[in-house]
């Protein structure tokens, strides 16, 4: 949808693959690749952190925006050549694979940016004496259950049941909103090191909730566009 659409196949198109066999090793290379495109996506995000575009330019540079190319995209990114994302774009030819949910373009940015978020929580959190531990807990415990709710509703989303993803994506901002709850809270008045990774968490969490907003804005234009046909 828009930067963030699923590339699933649409409609008859599984039956142009043929009848694809693969085995235990064919599914770890293709897992491994996809956790590729994850981390690559995180890069482009760590070193646009602060573009006041961020989510869009790396959308650009991954290559999801319609009829471009990330490379196109990166020529205006002012990013070195070896820092920009030789992704083919989705007209060119490329070998068949199957299609999962690791391609989707919100389950990659989801991941991801959850990625840091946790990496960088577990490095400070792991010190009682940088943060309480109660709160190391909970301030975990709710990021984990942020990116499963959303992952659940990219999962509806890719299945086309776009009223499921909206009830989902509500449920993965409501957990978001106890994140920053508890980061921002009285509880969380603790010594620089938290303050630090608040104000880098911050910004990324304001960034999954733009992404799922515009996701479910989306969803809820193509359930008024199926209300319309049938009228």
């Amino acid at each position: 949808m828009s930067d963030f659409e699923s590339d699933s196949f649409p409609e008859n198109d599984w039956d142009e693959c043929g009848d694809l066999v693969w085995n235990e090793f064919d599914w770890e290379r293709y897992l491994r690749e996809q956790d590729d495109v994850l981390h690559r996506y995180l890069g482009h995000y760590e070193r646009l952190k602060g573009h006041p575009e961020c989510i869009d330019e790396v959308a650009h540079l991954m290559g999801w925006d319609a009829g471009q190319r990330g490379t196109d995209a990166a020529e205006d990114s002012g990013l070195p050549r070896d820092d920009r994302d030789d992704t083919p774009g989705l007209d060119e030819a490329a070998p068949i694979e199957p299609y999962t949910l690791h391609k989707n373009p919100v389950f990659i940015a989801t991941k991801a940016i959850y990625l840091s978020l946790r990496r960088s929580w577990e490095r400070v959190a792991v010190d009682a004496a940088k943060v309480p531990q109660p709160l190391a807990l909970s301030v975990l415990t709710s990021l984990c259950r942020g990116e499963e709710q959303a992952v659940l509703g990219v999962q509806a989303l890719d299945l086309g049941d776009y009223a499921m993803a909206i009830s989902l994506f509500k449920r993965s901002l409501e957990e978001l909103n106890r994140t920053l709850a508890l980061v921002c809270g009285p509880a969380s008045a603790a010594p620089r090191t938290f303050s630090a990774w608040r104000e880098d968490a911050l910004p990324r969490l304001f960034d999954l909730r733009e992404i799922w907003l515009r996701v479910m804005n989306e969803c809820r234009e193509e359930l008024g566009r199926r209300v319309d046909d049938k009228g």
